[in-house]
């Protein structure tokens, strides 16, 4: 059984790292995009100046606006690893109709690896994500990372559906009978580098949240 659990968990993790990786790299094909198209429009709004019509430069000018008002501004937290990680767990979140609000500031040169970062950062928005989509009302995830002296902080809260027991450490839904892996990597990470993990289930809401020494 345990056996069984540990190959569940291996498969998971490598899908996850591929997932992420995926991720990372649809982040770098957009912000691609936004330099082509940003080229373009500077070549535009050139020609129509040049031909002097002002009154057109202004309208371009603001159709342009608005239509950046509904691009989301990829997130900066002067890592940027975690930075495309977490813009593109965002990205999904909204998209599936989360409300999500984030305050992240995180230095270059952790102890914690990049790769690490990604992963524990990654796993724990997909569960948050998954549990909003099980949630019944307002959806949302509420996050912060931080320093705290050489210490990294991470807390979440997200909205999710009715309060979930426990089986073998992992946390049973109706959906896959066992979920957790995500959470249990996570954990792992954590634990390795000398730091402390706590996952809190209620009717309504999950809490992650975890502390570890990540600067010299």
């Amino acid at each position: 059984m345990l056996k069984r659990t540990y190959l569940k968990l291996v498969e998971y993790q490598t899908e996850q790292s591929r997932q992420h990786l995926r991720e990372v790299r649809s982040i770098h094909r957009e912000m691609r995009g936004y330099k082509h198209d940003f080229h373009n429009h500077l070549q535009t709004l050139k020609g129509i100046l040049e031909a002097g019509d002002t009154a057109r430069a202004l309208e371009y000018i603001e159709n342009l606006d608005r239509k950046l008002m509904d691009v989301d501004t990829l997130l900066k937290t002067s890592n940027a690893s975690l930075d495309a990680i977490l813009s593109a767990k965002i990205a999904q979140a909204k998209a599936e109709g989360a409300a999500v609000a984030v305050k992240a500031n995180v230095p270059e040169g952790l102890t914690v690896s990049d790769l690490e970062l990604s992963i524990v950062a990654g796993n724990l928005l997909d569960n948050a994500i998954e549990a909003c989509r099980e949630a019944e009302g307002e959806k949302f995830i509420r996050l912060f990372i931080g320093m705290k002296g050489k210490m990294l902080y991470f807390s979440m809260l997200n909205s999710a559906g009715p309060k979930l027991r426990k089986t073998g450490g992992l946390f049973k839904t109706a959906k896959s009978g066992a979920h957790g892996f995500g959470l249990r990597r996570a954990e792992a990470i954590i634990r390795e580098h000398g730091g402390w993990v706590k996952f809190n289930s209620e009717d309504g809401a999950f809490t992650s949240e975890f502390l570890v020494p990540a600067l010299t």
